[in-house]
C-alpha cells in the first residue's frame, strides 16, 4: 500500500495537526502528474472545466459524462493527492437516489476517491445518503456556480447578518450530514474564520481569506491562462503570453521557411 497516498482521513486529520490544506483544480492527466509531483494534497476534478477547457460561460452546461471523461484523465496519472470530482448542475438535484447513483459513477467510473457537491442545509439528506453508501462528499457553500442564476452574478456572499448565519448553519448541518471537509467560496474574511471555528472538519478556502484550513484555485487561473483574473486569485505564471510568443514565432518561421531546420530533420 502507498504511505504517502492521501485521503479522506488525511486531510481531516490536517486541521487537528493545523497544517495547510493545499488543493487546485486539474482537468487532464499532465496538469495531474506535475501538481501531484510538487506534493498537492487534493486534486478537484471542477465542474469549472465547462469554462477553462469546454468554452462554456458557466458551469451550468456540464454533464456527468464531461466530468467522468476528464476524472479518467487525472486519474490516470495516479497520484498521491486525493482526488475528488465536482458532482455537476441536474447531477443530484432532482432526487436522493439520482444523487447516490451519480456520486457512485464517480469512484466506479472515474475512479475517483470522493465528489463534491454544493449546497448547505438544503442538500443535507442527499449528502448523508451518499456517505451513508460509504462514499466520501467534499461540501461547498458561500458563492456555489451552480446556482449563479439565482444569486443574479458572481457575487460575493454572507455581507448580512441574516446570510452570514445561515452560512454557519449549512456548515454545521454539512457536518452533521458527514462531510469530510468544506469548500468556503467568496465569503468575507472574517466570516470564513467563524465557519472554520465552528466546525471539526476542515474548510477549504477560494476568495474567503487566510484562515480556513486550506486554500483551492482553479489551476488555469494561477497559470495566468485568462485574461480575467478575480481578486481572489493570485497570478503566479502568464503562460497565456508565453504561448501566444510561442505560436506566433513558431508561425513566422514555418512562413519564412526557417523551420524545419537540419537539426529536425530525419
Amino acid at each position: 500500500m502507498n504511505d504517502k497516498k492521501i485521503t479522506t482521513a488525511s486531510i481531516r486529520a490536517m486541521k487537528a495537526k493545523r497544517e495547510k490544506i493545499v488543493s487546485l483544480t486539474a482537468y487532464d492527466f499532465f496538469t495531474a502528474k506535475i501538481a501531484d509531483g510538487v506534493g498537492v494534497h487534493l486534486l478537484l476534478v471542477g465542474d469549472s472545466l465547462g469554462m477553462t477547457v469546454l468554452g462554456y460561460d458557466s458551469t451550468i452546461p456540464v454533464t456527468m459524462d464531461d466530468m467522468l471523461h476528464h476524472c479518467k484523465a487525472v486519474t490516470r496519472a495516479k497520484p498521491n493527492a486525493l482526488v475528488v470530482l465536482d458532482l455537476p448542475f441536474m447531477s443530484y438535484h432532482e432526487s436522493t437516489r439520482l444523487a447516490v447513483r451519480n456520486a457512485g459513477r464517480a469512484l466506479q467510473e472515474g475512479a475517483a476517491e470522493a465528489v463534491k457537491i454544493e449546497g448547505g442545509a438544503t442538500i443535507a439528506d442527499k449528502v448523508r445518503a451518499i456517505v451513508n453508501s460509504g462514499i466520501p462528499v467534499l461540501g461547498h457553500i458561500g458563492l456555489t456556480p451552480q446556482s449563479v442564476n439565482q444569486f443574479g452574478g458572481y457575487k460575493v456572499q454572507g455581507r448580512d447578518p441574516e446570510t452570514a448565519k445561515r452560512l454557519i448553519a449549512d456548515a454545521k448541518a454539512l457536518e452533521q450530514a458527514g462531510v469530510f471537509g468544506i469548500v468556503v467560496e467568496c465569503v468575507p474574511a472574517e466570516l470564513a474564520k467563524k465557519i472554520t471555528a465552528s466546525v471539526k472538519v476542515p474548510t477549504i478556502g477560494i476568495g474567503a481569506g487566510a484562515d480556513c484550513d486550506g486554500q483551492i484555485l482553479v489551476c488555469y487561473d494561477l497559470l495566468g491562462l485568462f485574461t480575467y483574473t478575480p481578486k481572489h486569485v493570485k497570478r503566479y505564471a502568464n503562460l497565456a503570453e508565453a504561448m501566444r510568443k510561442a505560436f506566433a514565432q513558431y508561425k513566422e518561421e514555418v512562413e519564412r521557411g526557417k523551420f524545419p531546420s537540419k537539426n529536425e530533420m530525419f
